[in-house]
């Protein structure tokens, strides 16, 4: 059995998803820097998977693992200083 999530929520400093399994799990927005730099609208426009255990933002172009948050992984993308 998978464990996906069934509630996404944000609070001042953290991402906080509700899981299938009935955990709650908190991960700090500073993990997700475009979901911290989103506004609560923006953030509030979130997609769970139903092809796996993932949250999807469009607008952002943030995809978040369910297995990734349990591992305690953050954002894995890395970015290059833009020219200035």
């Amino acid at each position: 059995m998978s464990i996906s999530a069934n509630r996404v929520w944000f609070d001042a400093s953290t991402m906080w998803v509700g899981l299938t399994d009935g955990r709650t799990l908190g991960v700090p927005l500073t993990w997700f820097p475009r979901l911290a730099a989103a506004t609560p609208a923006q953030r509030a426009r979130y997609e769970i998977s139903v092809s796996g255990p993932g949250l999807h933002w469009e607008e952002l172009d943030e995809d978040i693992s369910v297995s990734g948050l349990l591992l305690g992984q953050a954002d894995r993308t890395v970015r290059q200083p833009s020219a200035a």
